[in-house]
């Protein structure tokens, strides 16, 4: 015979289990295609972000002209074409690498509803990456979709790269993680939706750690 404290504990343990079930599927309710980690993932989203405090680079006053201009560089499409940062004067623009396998993915929502709030002013470049724990297994195609489909994505997506330094880094990513390129950050992504803020001018102004969220008072009071 269980003691009457053994059913008590497995009584709010089963408790416990059907909340957390319940969160999830209410989390989840108009998900499509998602794997049951990218469900757990979206659900806890918040609670994780709670728990994080990130950090943020600014860059230096005496930094005027970034060696190399951030106008020569281009990034390939999820469809294949070329987007030449030429087109990008005037406006500032965030740069984020992404995955879909992050306890940080539901990031996608909080960049799309900027996007779609501040999107006259603001373009938003993301850079699917499978350089940490190789959560961005899937093809060009299958990130596409599950952006698209769970979070809404309209801002563009590029092809699947490396973003960490290596030998072959994305050019963007060599050009934001590299002092002699942008003037003064050396800071590679820390982990999956990193993000950099370039001004309208094509400076690198800020760093973000993958915690600072895209909505959260830290980051909105750096792009005003």
């Amino acid at each position: 015979m269980w003691s009457k404290a053994i059913k008590k504990i497995l009584l709010s343990t089963i408790c416990i289990v059907i909340l957390l079930v319940t969160w999830v599927l209410i989390s989840n309710k108009d998900s499509k295609g998602m794997t049951i980690r990218q469900q757990m993932l979206r659900a806890f989203y918040p609670v994780l972000m709670k728990l994080q405090k990130g950090k943020q680079l600014t860059k230096p006053s005496n930094v005027i002209v970034p060696p190399i201009s951030f106008y020569s560089l281009s990034a390939v499409l999820n469809n294949g074409d070329t987007l030449h940062f030429e087109t990008l004067r005037g406006k500032k623009v965030l740069i984020v690498n992404t995955a879909s396998d992050c306890g940080f993915t539901g990031q996608y929502k909080e960049l799309q509803d900027l996007y779609a709030a501040e999107r006259n002013d603001l373009v938003i470049l993301g850079f699917p990456a499978n350089d940490f724990k190789a959560q961005e297994k899937g093809t060009n195609a299958d990130i596409a979709d599950f952006c698209k489909m769970n979070y809404g994505v309209e801002f563009p997506l590029m092809q699947k790269s490396t973003v960490i330094k290596a030998l072959n880094q994305n050019k963007v990513f060599s050009w934001l993680s590299d002092a002699k390129q942008n003037g003064w950050c050396s800071k590679a992504p820390a982990w999956n939706f990193s993000k950099y803020l370039i001004d309208r001018s094509g400076n690198l102004t800020q760093y973000f750690d993958p915690s600072v969220a895209p909505s959260g008072s830290v980051f909105m009071e750096a792009l005003r």
